[in-house]
């Protein structure tokens, strides 16, 4: 089944030519079908890019699925047109009386801020609190994961020595577990961050599962013991140069970034980064869409 998208959206071309099963919002409405309605606060400064990351994603599955995109109000972006956020973008205040299967929260370039520094943090707040009533399942990447932590269970983050860049192995914990349901007992995925989430403070917790850790102790993916929050500390969403980017950029800025680990092949840079992870991407939000949004959500919303 298809992703229903604006034919405007720039991600629309990129995924239609990919053979990504897309359709546009007006042939939509002529389909006798509820289709999984999912929110996604982009909170990435590259918004075209992580929108059409997710998209690649959400739409390898056999459910329809509608996507609305949320911006902050209490944020001005510079990286993105204001044009692009009037034509596809909503901001909390637009839907916030309405209900969602699904909710997905982006990472953010904020990590090294206090969660209170962050000029979004209280807004950002109020949507965590209405995803309680108004969604079925949240999913949250990267500094969203460790804010969603520290917001609904009290679990803090620590400052790393340096950045946290490369393609990491990581083991599974819990393999029974659907959102991990296919995975292989070891696989790879991506990272790029500054701090990182104390193991302790999350096996300690009996409101979550540790379901997969790198092989150097990182938590990468916890849920709560509701179903209703999902953690994703890296970036399984990443192109296969995505992290190259990111590290030419940060030389550019001057900040002497260390080579991202196990990416570059022979730890060349002029060789070409392969995607290592696409697999186990599709399967994990394939999963998430199946057995906590479509299985968990009602067919119709009833207002509490």
């Amino acid at each position: 089944m298809p992703i229903t998208i604006p034919k405007q959206l720039p991600a629309h071309d990129i995924l239609e030519k990919e053979n990504i099963f897309i359709m546009d919002t007006v042939r939509a409405t002529t389909k006798d079908i509820r289709p999984l309605n999912i929110v996604i606060v982009n909170l990435m400064p590259e918004k075209e890019r992580t929108e059409t990351q997710l998209l690649r994603l959400l739409g390898n599955s056999p459910l329809q699925v509608l996507v609305t995109f949320l911006h902050t109000a209490t944020h001005d972006s510079k990286t993105v047109s204001k044009s692009h956020l009037k034509q596809f973008y909503h901001t909390f205040d637009a839907i916030k009386d309405k209900r969602y299967d699904g909710m997905i929260i982006t990472g953010a370039p904020v990590e090294l801020l206090s969660f209170e520094e962050v000029n979004y943090w209280e807004e950002l707040q109020k949507i965590m609190e209405w995803s309680k009533t108004h969604v079925s399942s949240s999913l949250h990447i990267c500094w969203a994961a460790q804010a969603a932590l520290y917001y609904h269970y009290g679990v803090g983050k620590h400052e790393l020595s340096g950045k946290c860049s490369g393609v990491f192995a990581h083991q599974v914990f819990h393999p029974t577990v659907e959102l991990i349901r296919g995975f292989d007992d070891e696989f790879l995925a991506p990272h790029s961050r500054y701090t990182g989430t104390p193991m302790k403070a999350i096996q300690n917790d009996n409101r979550l599962t540790l379901l997969a850790a790198t092989k150097e102790n990182d938590p990468f993916i916890i849920i709560s013991n509701d179903k209703k929050h999902i953690m994703i500390t890296g970036h399984l969403e990443y192109d296969n140069d995505t992290l190259a980017e990111e590290y030419h950029r940060d030389r550019k800025k001057g900040l002497n970034p260390a080579i991202p680990k196990n990416y570059f092949p022979n730890n060349n840079l002029e060789e070409v980064p392969l995607n290592r992870w696409r697999s186990h991407a599709h399967l994990l939000f394939s999963n998430w869409l199946n057995y906590y949004v479509y299985q968990e959500t009602p067919y119709v919303w009833e207002l509490s």
